[in-house]
This record gives structure tokens, C-alpha cells and sequence, in this order.
């Protein structure tokens, strides 16, 4: 942990004063924060003008494209920030989807009120999962947390859960309406992606005020170093099942939104191939860069269409090609790639 200018530049007495900070670097930081800003606006003008612009099938997919964010921002906040390796998100992001599936088929209560309901049960499920998982680490953890992915949609199938869950058959869900007479303005795929996009902002402004806490200085600091964290008095255990919790609640309720806009929910949905694909996004966005998580829900809903226009026979293989080639060129995903595109332009 970096000290403060401060720690660095008081004197033995306690009482020297801290060196001013350089005008440059000032005028530097002010400028990166002026451009952030610039860039956000921009974006979020764009985002909400894009479904008056574009037809129906766009519009899904730029909903799904939030959709797997939030679900990679959950995934960074455990991997990228607090270094604990997950290959298990895909059965949160199943729970929180027949959460929502469950509570408006079954149980006949609105769309809204299954996101608070999906994002608790998940983070009970996470706490849950992540406190005898605290005992492994690195590829041990992997093989647990692959091990729920794998056996979810099992459990999902079983008779008992049957009348629940649909079995095989999965549970359709129908799409809800624009409320407050909005429905005369906007179509249902239209209120759907404003509503996910309102969520995805605030979640995001959720997760990178949890980032700049005390709680999320506790969790780098485990990842970083995690005996030197433990000596400066951090439960290292409590801060990682709760970074568990956290994380599958951010999957679980992209989870929730996916079932919601698909209209659709199955066991086989929910595969170990959606965790790999959620993971697949956090380093394509960049590992601990949480705006990543855009980019890298963006290469895995549009990619494997890509790959498939390309060649129907071949899409595997040329979506294969097109992870192994960002790999290579940009290794610490679009992140990396753009603070050295910053730092080079800075130069």
C-alpha cells in the first residue's frame, strides 16, 4: 500500500508540512478527469438515444451486452479486486434467473421487486459457498467453483424441484409492458433496455464506490498481500466470503435481467459454458478495470456471431482465433491496452 504524501514528506518531529503537489502532475490528473467525464457523457448520450435508433434485434442485444456486464463486473469484483478465482458464476447467474422466473410465473409478483429478492438470495448463496471455500485457493478454488457450475443445471432437473424449477421443460416467462402509460411511447424490448440500463448504471456506481471504501481497500489488500493484510488487522475470512456474497450478487441479478428480456429460462441455459464466457469477458475487459466489463460483454455477445457469419462449419475455431489474437496483442485485456495508449499519448 502506497504511503500518502504526507507519511512521505513529514519530518521527524511530526510537524513538516507536505510538499505541495507538482502543477503538472495537478494539471494531469484534472485533465484524465475531465476526459472521464467527457467520455461518460458521451457514451450515456449515445446509450440513450440508441433505441429510437435501431430495430428490435439490435436493441436485445444491446440489452443482453449490460446484461453480461453487470454479470462480468460481479465476477471482477472477487477476481480483479479481491484475487479469489471463480469458474462457478454461471450457477449465481442461474439462481437469480429462476429467482425472477419462479416469482413472476409461479408466484404471480412483478419484474421489479425479483431483482432485490435475487440479488439477497444470491449474496446468501455466495456468503454461504465462499466461507468453506476459504480454506483453497488458485486452481483448488477453481475446481470447486467449477464444480457448482457443473452441477447446478443438474439440481435444476431433479423431480423434487420439478414443479418449481419446470424441469427439463424450463419455465417461459412473459415479457412485461413499459408501466405508467409509457407503453403508448415505448415497446416492451425499448423499456427493457432502459431498465436495464438503469440498473446497470446504478450497480456500477455501486461497485466502484465499494472499490474506493475501506471495505474494498480491505479486499486489495488481501489480494495484494494477504499475511500483511491479516497482521494490520483485516479478517481476512469475513472480507472474503463477504467478497463471495457481493460478487454473486451482481451475477445474480444479471441473472434475474437476463431471464427477464430472454423471456426464457432452462437448466441447459446455464452450462459451465456461460462461466466461461462470463470469464472470457473479465480478462477480454481487463482484470480489476471495472468499465472493462462493457468491452468485455460486447467480444462475447458479438464474436460468435462474427465467427459465425465467417463460416457456420468453422465459428468455433475463428471465435478461438479471435480470443487468442486480443490475448496476444493486448495481454492485460482493454484495459492494459488503453492506459498504454493514455500513458503513450501522455508521453
Amino acid at each position: 500500500m502506497a504511503m500518502s504524501d504526507e507519511t512521505m514528506t513529514g519530518g521527524a518531529s511530526g510537524s513538516a508540512k507536505a510538499a505541495p503537489v507538482p502543477k503538472g502532475r495537478a494539471a494531469a490528473a484534472g485533465g484524465k478527469s475531465t476526459l472521464g467525464q467527457a467520455v461518460f457523457v458521451i457514451l450515456l448520450l449515445g446509450a440513450l438515444a440508441l433505441p429510437f435508433i435501431f430495430k428490435n434485434f439490435t436493441i436485445f442485444q444491446m440489452t443482453m451486452l449490460m446484461v453480461y456486464a453487470i454479470a462480468i463486473l460481479g465476477l471482477n469484483l472477487l477476481t480483479g479486486i479481491n484475487g479469489q478465482f471463480s469458474l462457478g458464476h454461471g450457477a449465481f447467474y442461474a439462481v437469480g434467473a429462476y429467482t425472477a422466473a419462479i416469482m413472476m410465473e409461479n408466484l404471480g409478483i412483478g419484474y421489479v421487486w425479483t431483482l432485490p429478492v435475487a440479488g439477497i438470495l444470491c449474496f446468501v448463496v455466495g456468503f454461504l459457498f465462499g466461507l468453506p471455500a476459504l480454506r483453497l485457493e488458485g486452481i483448488y478454488l477453481a475446481l470447486a467453483t467449477f464444480a457448482l457450475a457443473v452441477a447446478t443445471p443438474q439440481f435444476l432437473k431433479l423431480t423434487p424441484f420439478e414443479h418449481w424449477t419446470g424441469g427439463v421443460q424450463g419455465i417461459v416467462i412473459i415479457k412485461p409492458d413499459a408501466p405508467f402509460g409509457l407503453d403508448a411511447v415505448l415497446n416492451a424490448d425499448q423499456w427493457l433496455y432502459f431498465f436495464t440500463l438503469a440498473v446497470g448504471l446504478f450497480l456500477y456506481w455501486l461497485a466502484r464506490n465499494l472499490v474506493r471504501s475501506r471495505t474494498g481497500r480491505a479486499l486489495m489488500a488481501i489480494r495484494d498481500n494477504p499475511i500483511a493484510a491479516r497482521s494490520m488487522g483485516v479478517n481476512t475470512s469475513v472480507y472474503k466470503a463477504t467478497a463471495f456474497g457481493i460478487s454473486a450478487m451482481f451475477t445474480g441479478i444479471a441473472g434475474c435481467l437476463g431471464a427477464i428480456v430472454i423471456q426464457f429460462v432452462a437448466p441447459d441455459s446455464f452450462t459451465f459454458a456461460l462461466s466461461v464466457a462470463i470469464l472470457v469477458g473479465l480478462v477480454i475487459g481487463g482484470v480489476g478495470w471495472l468499465p472493462g466489463a462493457l468491452l468485455g460483454a460486447a467480444f462475447i455477445v458479438f464474436i460468435p456471431n462474427v465467427a459465425e457469419e465467417i463460416s457456420k462449419g468453422l465459428a468455433g475455431a475463428f471465435y478461438g482465433f479471435f480470443l487468442i489474437a486480443v490475448i496476444y496483442l493486448a495481454p492485460q485485456g482493454a484495459g492494459g491496452l488503453l492506459r498504454a495508449l493514455v500513458a503513450k499519448l501522455g508521453r
